[in-house]
């Protein structure tokens, strides 16, 4: 299965993908922070004809329910960015996967499909993260944990802060490569 991985700088959901043995790339306007098969670039410009699953991480800044109090003064970002996901979600592949927080994509676009927890997956924390699907099913909880604490939620001001605050959790990565590699 050849797999696009969209605004994935991490490489983290490409590399569970290509660990078992699924033909994965990612695409951001970032580069990567790990070897792997990796574009620089508007994923929007790629040929998408021969690709069988796109699993994308649009940014969260001007859509997530977190950054809600700008919003009245980002109204020309937040429908460019609206605007991006849709273009994803219309993208001409077949099975799609949209993941971002809770935010406005539920009212601009449409309700998700899906809310996961890193907890339901290996992962002691709480992090409510949406997942838009087209033609996958939900993921299935994989290693249900207890001591879920709002770690990344209280991460303190970096430089990184950002990139530490979006990166996909091992466990959701391992169980979208497992479940749905196999679509």
């Amino acid at each position: 299965m050849k797999v696009a991985v969209l605004c994935e700088y991490s490489g983290t959901v490409r590399d569970a993908f290509i660990a078992r043995g699924h033909e994965a790339f990612s695409c951001d306007l970032l580069p990567t922070d790990k070897p792997g098969p990796h574009y620089t670039a508007d994923c929007l410009t790629l040929d998408y004809s021969d690709v069988d699953l796109v699993v994308a991480f649009p940014p969260c800044t001007h859509l997530a329910v977190s950054g809600a109090r700008w919003f009245k003064d980002k109204q020309a970002e937040q429908i460019e960015a609206i605007g991006f996901v849709q273009s994803l979600m219309d993208l001409p592949v077949d099975r799609i996967a949209i993941e971002n927080p809770i935010g406005v994509i539920s009212s601009k676009i449409r309700k998700p499909d899906q809310i996961v927890q890193p907890w339901q997956f290996g992962h002691g924390e709480t992090k409510a993260t949406c997942l838009w699907l087209k033609n996958l099913w939900p993921l299935v909880h994989t290693n249900v944990v207890a001591g879920r604490e709002q770690r990344v939620w209280k991460l303190p001001p970096s430089e990184d802060r950002w990139k530490l605050r979006s990166l996909t959790y091992q466990g959701i990565a391992d169980a979208m490569a497992d479940q749905w590699g196999n679509a």
